[in-house]
């Protein structure tokens, strides 16, 4: 089969197209899916420049893929040939508290992931997909879709009426956005681009900022929802979180998603003085996968997709995803 391996921490040149890998074979409680489409996620971009010391090489990369079960192992009970699913961005985080050993358990990390024409999955590491949407939209939900659902709904408790600020208009604020205005609350959306916040608005972002054009975006957050936000979707880490202190309402909480940014100092005196919950979000648990699908296919919620690439093009995929001009997701189709 062929498959994309990171041979090396050298960015794009370390990652390499095996037109010769072995197909894999199924164990007890595994099974085998022929992989239809992968999506990107920032985090993708830290394998190929081995910013994650547990990465060991070579990996095939990505952590989010769907596509159909061709063979299932010993012991299976939950799917059959045929079944339209999509691995968990998780092997064996299932439910309940995070494991401490999540970080080393994820897909196109330390695990071989999903950048390839079959993938070996286990049982209780794959999920089925909502029946509406295509492989290229159920791609996108693995990581991003599951990191926002998991801030504003599982751990958030969002409800109707409040309000959410959502920083960028990446996959997980795009999702962000879009399970915001399905619980009824009100959505700031903030970019560096007018065309792209053109697009948010047509998603239902209720108030639009441009950062650069208004660099106190947290003042003007502040004016445009007549106070402060209930909830913060934090993606710019150092960068943007002490703005982001200053525009959630007392006792709200700021979800912490990655850290593109980069590390930085956190003055603990707004965090304390207001109440602020600071909560770091790492994607979610298979039960909160199968949650947020119900969820999906209630409402037919559609993935905001900027672009899909061909397999033998998924270094161009990758290089667009640098560039920074995406909206939403960024997909490789395998179809």
């Amino acid at each position: 089969m062929r498959a994309y391996e990171v041979r090396a921490a050298t960015g794009l040149d370390g990652l390499v197209l095996n037109r010769e890998r072995a197909e894999p074979k199924p164990g007890h409680g595994q099974i085998v899916v022929r992989v239809r489409a992968a999506a990107l996620n920032y985090r993708d971009q830290g394998v190929i420049k081995g910013v994650y010391g547990y990465t060991k090489f070579p990996v095939i990369p990505l952590s989010d893929g769907a596509g159909e079960v061709v063979e299932v192992g010993p012991g299976v009970s939950q799917f059959k040939v045929g079944d339209r699913v999509a691995g968990t961005f998780f092997v064996s985080w299932t439910g309940g508290r995070i494991p401490a050993n999540a970080g080393h358990n994820s897909l196109g990390g330390m695990i071989d992931g999903v950048l390839t024409e079959y993938a070996l999955l286990n049982e209780t590491g794959a999920i089925k997909i909502p029946d509406h949407l295509s492989f290229e939209e159920a791609s996108t939900l693995p990581c991003a879709a599951l990191t926002a659902w998991n801030a504003l709904v599982d751990t958030g408790r969002i409800k109707a009426g409040e309000t959410v600020a959502v920083l960028g208009t990446g996959g997980v604020s795009c999702f962000a956005l879009a399970f915001a205005k399905m619980h009824g609350a009100f959505v700031v959306m903030t970019s560096s681009s007018d065309e792209k916040l053109s697009h948010g608005k047509a998603l239902g972002a209720d108030a639009l900022i441009n950062y650069k054009a208004t660099p106190d975006w947290d003042e003007e957050i502040r004016k445009q929802t007549g106070g402060f936000v209930d909830h913060v979707v934090e993606v710019g880490g150092a960068n943007t979180l002490e703005k982001s202190m200053n525009a959630v309402r007392p006792g709200g909480s700021i979800y912490v998603i990655g850290a593109l940014a980069g590390a930085g100092s956190i003055n603990p005196r707004m965090i304390n003085r207001k109440g602020i919950r600071l909560q770091g979000i790492h994607v979610g648990s298979r039960d909160m996968f199968a949650d947020m699908n119900r969820a999906i296919a209630l409402h037919g919620l559609k993935p905001a997709i900027d672009r899909v690439f061909g397999f033998d093009d998924a270094k161009a995929a990758y290089s667009h995803q640098q560039s920074g001009a995406h909206f939403g997701k960024i997909v490789i189709s395998l179809a």
